[in-house]
């Protein structure tokens, strides 16, 4: 039989990272197998559920690159079915009937088994498993019920998901047995932790993917870090393609052990690809973030500084904050007054004013003044930019143009030219 898996979350709100990890097992393990990834919204719990959720799951599989097979399933359209084979269970004397509920039948003696592929041989005592409702007195299936159903009317070989669900595989399993359905293997994956070893919270920074999506990480490496959580090809490759991952993927080298939400490798793997990207792309990557962050900058300008960050920045949320002197001149600040008027009267002579030229006048400048031309940029650097941080500074100030340039350095320029820096 084909492979055939799921990724089952409850529309609850956006997709938090474990979740996007569990999807991403499912999708690799499907492709490395050349079978299906499926989606199924498991909405049994009304109280909880966000109408937009749904539309963002799917947003957030397209955005890693998940692509689906078939339809995407809701769990409640199935609500008939389910409470069909609960009557169907109830006449078998498998379920009874409790205050307009149905409850089932669990074995009182003996254990459950199965063989994880993850985390090997389970064994869970009958006796305590308590009877379990399949379906409420509102009519409403339980998530213990109508999950490992749809499973079985879905045709799911294999169900990988987080250890947090091995305590409900016991009650699947019996329910699977009492409806004569084959059995999927089960695989139960890692939870995550912080650099702390405690489990991923808030207190730990991003969870959702949305949220590190909005910080300017790129899906590529988001991916390469999501499949390093908890699986491993061996004991020293990290960067690995999309291909590479669905080639090398299995859940045999997937470990037992909590896996720990670096979030300072996930930007450094995020700054390796970013650095990796030909320079038309990585402008056009920018220019879209920006305008998907609601910067209206000038497109021109973007893609003119693109080459002068893409070696510096990790993430391409650090763009605003690193280059956003190019367009809006910042607030003055202090700076050594000495230097700045001699700068000013430098460049007002350098022309063409391009970048080779204002090193060149610069260095010079700052031979004639005695200073270290690390001492003697700096103030001009902050007088620029607003920051003792900053792009190459002479690629910056031919960008810049001279006339801005000098108006920021406390010359006059040639009409002050205020709107050169917000193009």
């Amino acid at each position: 039989m084909p492979v055939r898996v799921r990724f089952a979350p409850s529309p609850t709100g956006y997709l938090h990272v474990g979740g996007a990890r569990t999807a991403l097992f499912n999708w690799l393990f499907a492709r490395h197998e050349g079978g299906e990834f499926h989606l199924r919204i498991e909405n049994t719990d009304t109280s909880r559920e966000v109408a937009e959720a749904v539309g963002q799951i799917q947003e957030t599989l397209r955005w890693l690159g998940l692509d689906l097979d078939g339809e995407v399933t809701i769990q409640l359209d199935r609500m008939e079915r389910a409470q069909e084979v609960g009557q169907q269970l109830v006449a078998e004397g498998k379920a009874y009937e409790d205050e307009g509920a149905i409850r089932f039948r669990m074995p009182n003696e003996g254990v459950t088994v199965w063989e994880d592929v993850v985390l090997g041989r389970i064994e869970y005592p009958n006796e305590k498993l308590e009877d379990l409702v399949l379906v409420r007195s509102d009519g409403r299936p339980t998530y213990n019920f109508v999950s490992p159903l749809e499973d079985v009317l879905d045709g799911i070989t294999h169900v990988i998901r987080a250890q947090d669900h091995v305590s409900n595989t016991p009650k699947q399993l019996q329910i699977l047995k009492a409806l004569g359905a084959e059995l999927p293997v089960y695989a139960h994956v890692p939870l995550l932790n912080g650099a702390d070893g405690r489990k991923l919270s808030k207190r730990h920074g991003a969870l959702t993917v949305e949220e590190f999506r909005a910080e300017g990480y790129i899906p590529e490496a988001f991916v390469n870090f999501l499949a390093l959580l908890g699986w491993s090809y061996d004991d020293h490759t990290e960067i690995m393609s999309r291909k590479e991952l669905v080639e090398r993927f299995t859940l045999e080298r997937v470990g037992k052990s909590a896996a720990i939400f670096d979030y300072d490798k996930l930007r450094h793997l995020n700054g390796v690809y970013l650095r990796a990207l030909p320079p038309d792309e990585y402008a056009d990557r920018l220019v879209a973030y920006l305008r998907e962050r609601g910067y209206d900058w000038d497109e021109q300008r973007i893609r003119e500084a693109a080459p002068l960050v893409q070696e510096k920045i990790a993430t391409l949320g650090e763009f605003p904050d690193f280059a956003g002197f190019l367009f809006a001149r910042p607030e003055p600040a202090a700076t050594d007054g000495a230097v700045l008027p001699a700068a000013a009267e430098t460049l007002e002579q350098v022309e063409p004013f391009e970048a080779e030229r204002i090193e060149a006048a610069l260095r010079d400048l700052a031979e004639r003044l005695g200073l270290k031309p690390r001492d003697a940029f700096q103030p001009i650097r902050l007088a620029v930019t607003g920051s003792p941080v900053s792009p190459g500074l002479f690629e910056s100030l031919e960008l810049l143009g001279k006339e801005e340039s000098l108006v920021r350095m406390g010359g006059t320029g040639r009409g002050g030219a205020s709107g050169s820096s917000a193009r």
